[in-house]
């Protein structure tokens, strides 16, 4: 059952136009797959494409049996904290963001624009949602949650029109989860934690 609260009329029609957004200035976070603040977990055979890094706690579990492939496992070094650091900035900067698109509850079936959106509380992903870039692969979608962020087994985050993941983030202000096989796209910065389930 799909729970909508909807502020501007065009969404209730599936797709809503808003003015542009400019990127959130990730830094040198966007050099890490995973950056964690205290700890970094893996419970299984996880392959991770990229840096791993965690500052300014140090501790780094399950490393092996997951592996780290095309970047290095950083534990409390400079390049931890520096990419800390930046990463802070770029979730107050994406928090602080303004005059957005409020929703609240699934966003599964919809087909959101790009612009900025906002849930004073949680936001959960069943099904697909789609995100249309509109042939600007420069487009940007920032996504401000007040809490949790959970996305459903097998849900996806779609992308279509040009949109490309590296101009979409997820502001967090507690902990995101992302479902069993579930499909998801963009940057997650999450002031608690993030768990990705199996697949």
């Amino acid at each position: 059952m799909k729970k909508l609260r909807i502020l501007l009329p065009c969404v209730a029609l599936g797709v809503c136009l808003q003015a542009a957004q400019l990127p959130v200035n990730l830094g040198s976070a966007s050099n890490f797959t995973i950056l964690g603040a205290s700890t970094v977990t893996s419970t299984g055979p996880t392959v991770v494409n990229g840096n791993v890094g965690v500052s300014p706690g140090s501790a780094v579990t399950g490393f092996p049996p997951a592996t780290v492939v095309g970047g290095a496992l950083h534990v409390a070094d400079g390049p931890a904290a520096t990419a800390q650091g930046d990463l802070t900035a770029a979730y107050i900067d994406a928090a602080g963001r303004t005059v957005p698109t409020i929703m609240a509850g699934d966003l599964g079936g919809l087909t959101l624009t790009p612009g900025l959106y906002k849930s004073t509380s949680t936001l959960g992903i069943t099904g697909v949602l789609t995100l249309n870039g509109q042939g600007n692969s420069n487009s940007v979608f920032i996504f401000q949650v007040g809490s949790a962020l959970t996305t459903a087994t097998s849900s996806q985050v779609v992308l279509s029109g040009g949109a490309q993941a590296a101009n979409i983030f997820w502001q967090v202000g507690s902990s995101a989860t992302l479902g069993t096989y579930s499909i998801f796209n963009g940057t997650i910065m999450a002031q608690a934690s993030v768990t990705i389930a199996t697949g």
